[in-house]
């Protein structure tokens, strides 16, 4: 699997030849040194070991530095890729050139939150009449049973904390690369807000 961590920038146009205009999302892919390779004979398994941003010396611990040689720092975000495509060895700095010639990828990241959201904004629910007397408008409607087992079971869509969270979105389309920056533009949105940290591999499904 063929993998980089990279940096939300923001989202612009792009015109192709015909004149025709495509909206994408740009994302810049900081350098992302190989900190480990596992292999057959010692793990079990083949599989290289990226991180991004040195993390602060006062805010590493003793198990964690443990993990990476004396030459390198120890970094903010780690990841294992299994079935590394490329060769590579320990101490690379790996950039855009890893994805060269992949025409789909796959983008994974934090969410932006929303906040705590009722059920009409969270899942989508129709709601009631809009007219006047309904008195039902923008609530969840009956959770449980009056009687046996008289309780409301769990995983029920009610009002909560929406947003946040790990998702992957597939098969973007790439519709440009500028290897001289270092940046990605793919066709459609990425998950979370502007200068997060997502993770771009190559389409699982493409």
């Amino acid at each position: 699997m063929l993998g980089l961590f990279a940096k939300k920038v923001g989202m612009t146009q792009v015109f192709d030849e015909a004149g025709n205009l495509t909206p994408v999302t740009v994302m810049r892919v900081d350098p992302n040194t190989v900190i480990a390779q596992k292999t057959t004979e010692k793990d079990g398994y083949k599989a290289v070991v990226v991180g991004l941003d040195d993390k602060k010396k006062n805010r590493v611990t003793k198990p964690y530095a443990g993990q990476f040689p004396e030459n390198i720092a120890p970094k903010k975000k780690i990841r294992e890729l299994r079935d590394f495509e490329k060769e590579v060895n320990l101490g690379d700095s790996l950039g855009l050139e890893v994805l060269e010639g992949v025409r789909y990828v796959d983008v994974s990241g934090v969410s932006k939150g929303k906040g705590f959201q009722g059920v009409m904004r969270r899942y989508h629910f129709g709601g009631g009449r809009a007219t006047h007397g309904s008195k039902f408008h923008r609530e969840p409607g009956s959770t449980g049973q009056s009687t046996y087992p008289g309780k409301t079971f769990k995983n029920v869509k009610l009002p909560g904390r929406m947003g946040r969270e790990n998702v992957t979105v597939l098969s973007l389309r790439v519709v440009k690369m500028d290897p001289e920056k270092q940046l990605i533009m793919v066709k459609g949105a990425v998950p979370g807000v502007n200068k997060s940290l997502v993770f771009v591999r190559a389409a699982v499904k493409k």
